[in-house]
């Protein structure tokens, strides 16, 4: 589902990703959620929007369980904004671009 501008993340693997000094904003998602699938294509805008300056990703909630219990995420979409490893805000719900901007600028 991801483009090669959205990376996929894995329990395994996320640390690595999001303890980096460039923000990253995390979508958790899973195949079968309707808003998930309306988000997908602002993602997909956003990762080219911000290519160099902050990491775009995917986590299916379904695939990887362990990472999204940790960040107590019981719904999604769910979508958080680190930085240097620590979280700075998420959003959750099928949100618009604006908010998503609004949203990373956070990390500015």
């Amino acid at each position: 589902m991801a483009s090669d501008k959205v990376q996929e993340l894995t329990d395994a693997g996320f640390d690595a990703v999001v303890k980096s000094e460039q923000p990253t904003l995390v979508d958790f998602w899973a195949p079968w959620c309707g808003p998930c699938k309306a988000i997908g294509p602002v993602i997909e805008d956003l990762a080219a929007e911000y290519e160099g300056k902050v990491t775009i990703a995917k986590m299916n909630v379904d695939d990887n369980p362990a990472t999204p219990g940790k960040f107590g995420i019981r719904a999604i979409p769910t979508l958080i904004l680190f930085k240097d490893g620590q979280v700075v805000d998420q959003i959750t719900g099928s949100v618009g671009k604006t908010q998503l901007i609004a949203l990373i600028d956070k990390a500015k």
